[in-house]
């Protein structure tokens, strides 16, 4: 390790194990962090936690630097009737239970016109895999909300939608995106990854869409100019080795298509999931530890930065006070406003719907960092220096549910009731 490149961490890696110390060496003077090297941080506690957060740390601030990041949007869960039955999801019902909902397109429409006008640059609209949906349903979304509000930047679909509107419309992945792109989808959300990990995919979701083609999908994507995220979910049946596994194949195929914006750490909600509350399978934990978090968010800094520089800390699954500490563990972005979330809150998530901007910039400033708004594809819109604190419309509302709605209220309406489309 250069003299330089030590520093103030010195200290830090003195009191580290010898291993610990030369694998955080390597890093600080710029190796690539292998799976075998990354295995055993996984596994360490104490002093050797508190030296991977701190180097992961130093190369947040080389890769990203000090911006904090965020994003203005909303989530647009269209539909919770869905034809799959994975074990840690809580969002989902059959097509014919009561609290089964599907929003029109003129309701999805009138919540995208909504976030825009109360300044979001970005809507996502997930949702469940209704029965014998229409192949062209993705498509007309699409084209619905971008006619309505063109400005709006349209973030959606996972790889497990796409793949279920190509089977449902005859199309191939590639024409099904084509024509996804030419009716205004800019970019894809990287979920529906869990673990890239065929043996604990069969555990937790059988039958779901797959490693290869969730790889199918996403490269496909990025070969059509199409960007998206990546993610994990841990905490629940796999191992830390799984974690390592995952990322190795995230930097794999950014270092090939350059198409993933950020990878974003998402821990299991475990009160309500099946798996946990039913105890469908066996060996499921009741998500992840804090210090797991913690090492999760250090060793994606580690392994993924210098080729995906974007590491989020959500608030949504961790609360705003780790997500916050998480900034100084790797991250450099807390993610986006959200207005509307229902998967996470359907799960047993305690943290809110809606975290306003002026929060996200008291959260950043606190941790000694600078905030700055970005948009989807982590342009900046903003950098918001001390005393700059425009307030944003939805810094006004004091009572998210009262003003868009809650998951619970709208499965408990009959409004929207699947069983009456």
């Amino acid at each position: 390790m250069n003299a330089g490149d030590a520093g103030s961490l010195a200290p830090a890696l003195d009191w580290a194990s010898p291993r610990t110390r030369q694998i955080l060496g390597r890093s600080l003077d710029g190796g690539e962090l292998s799976v075998e090297a990354a295995d055993l941080l996984a596994t360490v506690t104490g002093r050797d936690l508190h030296a991977l957060g701190l180097v992961a740390d130093e190369m947040r601030r080389r890769q990203a630097g000090d911006l904090v990041t965020f994003v203005v949007n909303r989530n647009i869960n269209f539909t919770n009737v869905c034809v799959k039955h994975c074990t840690f999801c809580a969002f989902s019902r059959d097509h014919r239970a009561e609290e089964g909902y599907f929003l029109p397109v003129s309701e999805v429409v009138r919540r995208a016109r909504e976030a825009w006008e109360l300044g979001a640059t970005e809507v996502c609209l997930q949702a469940g895999l209704p029965p014998k949906l229409d192949g062209r349903y993705y498509i007309d979304l699409c084209a619905a909300v971008r006619r309505e509000v063109p400005g709006l930047h349209l973030h959606a679909f996972s790889p497990e939608e796409i793949l279920y509107g190509s089977v449902r419309s005859g199309r191939s992945i590639r024409e099904y995106l084509t024509e996804l792109r030419a009716a205004g989808l800019g970019t894809l959300p990287g979920t529906s990854a869990e673990i890239l990990d065929q043996d604990v995919r069969d555990r937790i979701s059988r039958g779901r869409i797959t490693v290869a083609q969730w790889v199918e999908v996403i490269t496909t994507a990025h070969a059509l100019g199409i960007r998206t995220t990546s993610t994990i979910m841990y905490g629940h049946v796999e191992t830390p080795a799984h974690w390592i596994r995952h990322m190795a194949l995230l930097r794999s195929i950014q270092k090939d298509t350059g198409g993933f914006t950020e990878f974003v750490p998402l821990s299991l909600i475990h009160s309500e999931a099946p798996m946990y509350a039913k105890r469908l399978v066996d060996g499921v934990r009741p998500g992840a530890t804090g210090v797991e978090v913690v090492k999760m968010h250090a060793l994606a800094r580690l392994m993924l930065g210098a080729s995906l520089r974007n590491i989020q800390s959500s608030w949504v699954k961790e609360g705003p006070k780790l997500a916050q500490l998480l900034l100084d563990a790797g991250a450099n972005d807390l993610g986006g406003t959200l207005i509307n979330e229902s998967i996470s809150t359907a799960a047993g998530a305690q943290h809110g719907q809606l975290v306003g901007p002026a929060e996200l910039r008291r959260l950043v400033r606190d941790a000694g960092r600078l905030p700055a708004q970005r948009d989807t594809l982590y342009a900046i819109v903003q950098i918001y220096r001390e005393g700059e604190d425009p307030e944003s419309p939805l810094d006004r509302i004091d009572d998210a549910e009262a003003r868009f709605g809650s998951y619970r209220r709208l499965i408990a309406s009959g409004e929207f009731r699947y069983t009456r489309r």
